[in-house]
């Protein structure tokens, strides 16, 4: 692994975190804020939940496969912040095909295209992050990071319903590629020589194994590594879906109008994720990980209930404050764990992307399993069998409790310079 010694890093890093959040803040629409609204959009265009449970899980799948080999090359590589410019750009295109023609491959074909650019922004950011920070700064600011990527997406989420109220859909799409060209501007504000190549992929100064590796490679040889991922695969074949269809089965019921009620469930959820960010930040500085993600699985199964017995307007607020719980822990939790556990290897956003392709699995199943569900047994059972996904991750968390408890504990395996000498809980 070529990468340059610690020493490289010479900007101050304070210059980079204002940059940092802006980035946060504005890819957060660009990222997922259109996805309720797609789903919601194709349905007023005539399509039927089924198909579009399947182009979401056209790109979702298309982004899973990519991004193993991203993380992995964002570990190689000295040019980071390329890996969010090309995301933005493929925003703001797919944006506007979405918006020329609803024809089916076209759509799958924009959908699959932004997935595969955008695979990488979240191991990219994160090893900009580490690379700004190191690891004696990383949770503070990953909680940081995620309460300005949870305001972006409430904020966001609001502007679209509003513009969609007032202009239609068609405005929902302008403004997620606003925000696409804005996350570039913000990016690129960010001084590259504050990014310390070496400490944002884990590399210490001894004790390395600097040997290429793939992400796959670097998953099934750390045991706690493959439990949470795991863990993280169930939970999000639950989850994934629960939020556009939550909507579909309330505005198909003609219960409230369609741009304002995504916009809402998206609201509450982000408003909820800000102050879960914050709370976990501190959490796992008192607690550790374990807790935290524990408490993180054990939303979605209560959510599924509430989801399935209120099935109509009220009910979005229960549902979604347990889905800014839920996700508003792991959005914490999940990277800041990843790296605590391969600190010192050189290869922690390999790592990350491994991570993210295993729940990208669930995720990207998630909207055509619950599509189909829906359409054949009505919303009900659907939300209950998503809901039921979790008790799994639950279980696993449980079960294998010896073999994490040490990584997870409150205070990383690190020597007093911020240097690992060896990987945590690698077999």
């Amino acid at each position: 692994m070529s990468i340059a010694p610690a020493t490289s890093y010479s900007a101050s890093p304070e210059k980079a975190l204002r940059p940092l959040l802006a980035l946060n803040f504005f890819m957060a629409d660009m990222q997922a804020g259109v996805g309720p609204f797609l789903g919601v959009f194709l349905l007023a265009h005539g399509w039927q939940s089924g198909w579009i449970g399947t182009v979401m899980t056209a790109g979702g799948v298309a982004g899973m496969l990519m991004t193993t080999p991203a993380g992995a090359l964002i570990d190689a590589t000295h040019s980071k912040k390329l890996f969010v410019i090309i995301p933005g750009i493929c925003t703001v295109v797919a944006s506007g095909i979405v918006l020329l023609s609803q024809e089916f491959w076209l759509v799958a074909a924009s959908q699959v295209a932004t997935a595969i650019a955008g695979a990488a922004i979240g191991p990219a950011v994160a090893g900009i992050t580490l690379g700004i920070v190191r690891q004696a700064g990383l949770n503070r600011q990953i909680g940081r990071n995620q309460a300005f990527n949870h305001a972006g997406n409430m904020v966001g989420a609001g502007l679209s319903g509003f513009i969609g109220w007032v202009y239609g859909f068609t405005a929902v799409f302008w403004l997620a590629a606003l925000f696409g060209v804005l996350s570039i501007v913000s990016v690129l504000m960010i001084p590259s020589a504050s990014i310390d190549d070496a400490a944002a992929c884990g590399l210490g100064r001894e004790g390395n194994d600097d040997t290429p590796a793939s992400g796959l490679q670097v998953l099934v040889e750390s045991k706690p590594l493959l439990v949470l991922a795991a863990a993280l695969l169930f939970f999000h074949l639950g989850n994934a879906a629960m939020l556009p269809l939550y909507g579909l089965a309330v505005v198909a019921d003609k219960q409230a109008d369609p741009a304002s009620f995504v916009a809402m469930t998206i609201v509450i959820a982000q408003a909820t994720m800000i102050l879960t960010s914050l709370a976990a930040m501190r959490m796992t500085e008192r607690e550790g990980y374990w807790l935290v993600l524990l408490v993180s699985f054990m939303a979605l199964p209560i959510r599924g209930i509430i989801a399935a017995w209120l099935l109509n307007r009220w009910g979005v607020y229960p549902v979604q404050i347990l889905d800014g719980v839920g996700a508003g822990l792991q959005s914490v939790a999940v990277p800041g764990l990843v790296a605590r556990i391969l600190d010192g290897s050189g290869r922690i956003n390999a790592g990350q992307g491994a991570v993210m392709t295993v729940q990208g699995i669930g995720a990207s199943l998630s909207p055509a399993i619950s599509g189909w569900i829906a359409q054949e047994f009505g919303y009900g059972p659907m939300f209950l069998i998503l809901g039921g996904f979790a008790t799994v991750s639950v279980v696993l968390w449980s079960v294998f409790v010896p073999l994490l408890r040490p990584v997870c504990a409150t205070k990383p395996a690190r020597t007093s310079d911020g240097l690992a000498p060896q990987v945590v809980g690698v077999a």
